[in-house]
């Protein structure tokens, strides 16, 4: 039966309006973080190469690794506006365009500035993934699963950075790094296709979806309004800080770092690194799911620190370990590290909804800004205790060096912790006491609900 009133028809609907479509705007927007994530991590496999090819030492390799995040923190604060202002559709497929176009130029690269050039624009235009796709999410899903799908969100970007370790690695093993990374640019290209043929912007989202009220803020006042927010900053030192060994470690010395203190090979220490991105997919949607259940931001992200950093720390430095108990630890600190992700919906639950994505840019600016500072900072470090030992061109620096470079994630440490005691819970909007907390918590673990 068809209602004539309406002049429409069961017939007449198409496949954007089923209730699959939301999954497939938001799903085709991750696919950008995921690919931004690669980008991230890559680095990481290509040391000895990128070293022999340019002639770098730790320092200058750690600038060209770190002259991604440049860019991508820079652009965090006008983001929301550009999102706002061009829609998702416009500003995702050209940001996916401008990285693909970046990839290419660095996979060709003759000279250390022009590999300069292709890294920074691989950083700009990954700078719009996650925000862009939280903004995805935020338009396209009611606001009780924003946490769910933003660890969903994070879960697929590990898996782009766990491309980006091992298997990349094998790849360039077979076909060298320039090829490799060509065929990435092709990836990219395919995707800013896709991107501009089925996102659709929050105008033709469904009203009942949870998109953010009509209306822009300008970007100053906005930007003045979440900076004097001390809840923002400390959830966003908490996601800068839980990070710092995932884009440290993971992203780009800890490959060189297993290979000289354990002996394995660029694949075996690119698959072990591994762990720490498939701890974080794996814990970023249980960690989501489980923030919004007991209606917690608080204290998921300040046990998430302390145990993430515990792990990590005990890879480092505690002598002696067997392989099997480090791989563990790895995965264990990706796993608990990945609670981070619920910074971006306490973010987003403490400023008021018009800046909410200025918000989420602000917090993402700290956290990559932050990795733009620490990996040159570690090779620095590096530098400094190299003895002049050098291997097919490549600088080989020592474990006990790496060891005194990474007390830098001491300091991460002891930030995040003191971090995550200082903010406070957003699950009803306002700071509330730690009594009504608990009750809140043990309420929800003996009865299994909330109450109304």
């Amino acid at each position: 039966m068809t209602d004539s009133g309406s002049g429409s028809s069961p017939a007449s609907t198409t496949w954007r309006d089923g209730v699959a479509f939301p999954w497939i705007v938001w799903g085709i927007g991750a696919m950008l973080f995921f690919y931004a994530f690669f980008h991230r991590v890559a680095p990481a496999v290509m040391v000895g190469d990128l070293m022999r090819d340019f002639s770098l030492g730790g320092a200058i390799l750690g600038t060209l690794s770190g002259l991604y995040f440049y860019p991508y923190a820079a652009l965090q604060l006008p983001l929301g506006l550009m999102l706002d202002r061009w829609g998702p559709r416009r500003v995702l497929s050209t940001a996916a365009a401008v990285c693909a176009c970046g990839t290419l130029i660095f996979a060709t690269a003759q000279s250390l500035p022009m590999a300069y050039v292709g890294r920074a624009l691989i950083g700009a235009g990954a700078a719009f993934g996650w925000v862009g796709t939280l903004s995805l999410a935020a338009i396209w899903f009611s606001p009780h699963r924003f946490a769910l799908v933003a660890g969903i969100t994070a879960m697929i970007g590990m898996a782009g950075a766990i491309g980006g370790q091992a298997p990349l690695a094998a790849v360039i093993a077979a076909a060298g790094w320039r090829t490799t990374l060509v065929g990435a640019a092709v990836f990219g290209g395919l995707l800013a296709i896709a991107l501009w043929l089925i996102v659709r912007d929050k105008a033709e989202a469904p009203e009942e979806m949870g998109r953010p009220p009509a209306g822009r803020q300008p970007l100053w006042p906005a930007v003045a309004e979440v900076a004097v927010n001390a809840n923002v900053w400390a959830v966003g030192l908490i996601v800068a800080m839980v990070s710092v060994p995932l884009l440290v470690f993971a992203g780009l010395w800890g490959v060189p770092y297993m290979m000289e203190a354990h002996g394995m090979t660029a694949t075996e220490a690119a698959g072990s690194t591994s762990l720490i991105l498939v701890g974080w997919g794996v814990g970023a949607p249980l960690f989501g799911w489980f923030s919004d259940r007991i209606r917690s931001r608080r204290i998921p992200l300040l046990g998430g620190a302390v145990l993430a950093f515990t792990a990590i720390l005990a890879v480092i430095y505690i002598p002696g370990l067997t392989l099997w108990v480090i791989f563990v630890l790895l995965f264990l600190n990706g796993f608990f590290g990945s609670s981070a992700v619920i910074s971006y919906a306490a973010c987003r639950e403490s400023c008021r909804a018009s800046v909410s994505g200025t918000s989420m840019g602000f917090i993402n600016t700290i956290s990559i800004g932050t990795s733009a500072v620490f990996q040159p900072l570690v090779g620095w470090f590096l530098d400094l205790g190299w003895m002049g030992r050098m291997v097919d061109g490549a600088r080989i620096y020592s474990a006990e060096t790496y060891r005194v470079a990474f007390l830098s994630l001491v300091f991460a440490g002891a930030v995040a912790i003191g971090a995550a005691i200082l903010t406070w819970e957003t699950h009803s909007l306002a700071p509330v006491g730690a009594l009504p907390r608990l009750r809140g918590i043990l309420r929800v673990l003996v009865l299994g609900r909330q109450r109304d």
